[in-house]
C-alpha cells in the first residue's frame, strides 16, 4: 500500500498580483472548493513584496488546511512557517537544500519532460516531481511540452523509487505496509475542463494558475478542477 508526500487534486499556483487582500479572497474561495495546496509565485515582485505575501498567506492557509508551499525560495519558506517549497532547475540544487532544510520541509521540483532528471530528484528526496507544460500555457508560452503519456510513466517511476526505498523484510512481508511514495504533479495550461483528463492520465495532482485564479467564479472552478481526484 502507498500514500502520498503530498496532497492530491488541486494544488494552486497565485497569480501575479500585487493586491494582497484580493489574493487572500481568492485563496478562500479556492479553498471552499477543494483546493488542498497553495503556491505562491510571484516571479515579478520585489523581495519584500513575495515577503509580506508569503507572511499573509502562510496562517491563512494553516488555518483553511492547505499545503503552503513558495516558489523558489525555500529560505523564505522556512522563515514564515510554510510547508514547502518549489525548486526549478535554476533554483538551487534540492539535494543541499533538503540537507540544510531538513527532512520535514516539503519539497517539490520541476521535471519539465524529462524522466532522467525526475530520477535525480526523486534521489535528491523530492516529495513531488512536476511535468509540464502538459497543455499549452499562458503563462509560460514558451515552456517545454510534456505528453500526457508521461505522467503515468512518471507515476510508475515514484512507486518504484518508493518500493525501493522500503525494501520487504520477514517482519513486514506478512503485514500491510504502508509505503509513501512521491507524488506526481501536472502543470500547465489545465483548465477545469481538462482536469479530467490529467487525472486519467496518471497526475496525482494538477497545479492551475489562470484556470482557477482567473476564473468567474473561482469556488466553482476548483470544485471542478478537485472532482475528478476525489472519486
Amino acid at each position: 500500500m502507498t500514500t502520498l508526500r503530498f496532497p492530491s487534486g488541486l494544488y494552486g499556483v497565485t497569480p501575479e498580483w500585487d493586491d494582497t487582500d484580493r489574493l487572500l479572497d481568492a485563496v478562500r474561495a479556492a479553498a471552499e472548493g477543494g483546493m488542498r495546496a497553495l503556491q505562491l509565485r510571484r516571479k515579478n515582485a520585489t523581495p519584500e513584496q513575495r515577503a509580506a505575501q508569503a507572511r499573509a498567506l502562510a496562517p491563512l492557509c494553516r488555518a483553511l488546511g492547505v499545503v503552503f508551499l513558495i516558489n523558489d525560495h525555500w529560505r523564505l519558506a522556512l522563515e514564515v512557517g510554510a510547508d514547502g517549497a518549489h525548486l526549478g532547475r535554476d533554483d538551487g540544487d534540492l539535494a543541499q537544500a533538503r540537507a540544510d532544510a531538513g527532512p520535514d520541509l516539503i519539497l517539490g521540483a520541476s521535471c519539465y519532460n524529462e524522466l532522467d532528471r525526475a530520477r535525480q530528484l526523486l534521489d535528491a528526496g523530492a516529495d513531488y516531481i512536476a511535468f509540464g507544460a502538459v497543455f499549452s500555457s499562458p503563462t509560460k508560452p514558451q515552456a517545454v511540452q510534456a505528453p500526457l503519456s508521461l505522467l503515468a510513466q512518471a507515476r510508475e517511476l515514484a512507486i518504484r523509487h518508493a518500493a525501493d526505498r522500503e525494501p520487504v523484510t520477514a517482519a513486514t512481508a506478512s503485514s500491510a505496509t504502508t509505503v509513501a511514495r512521491a507524488a506526481v504533479v501536472a502543470i500547465g495550461g489545465i483548465t477545469p475542463a481538462l482536469a479530467p483528463q490529467v487525472a486519467q492520465a496518471g497526475a496525482d495532482s494538477i497545479a492551475v494558475i489562470t484556470g482557477l485564479f482567473e476564473a468567474p467564479d473561482i469556488k466553482a472552478a476548483a470544485q471542478t478542477c478537485a472532482a475528478p481526484f476525489s472519486a
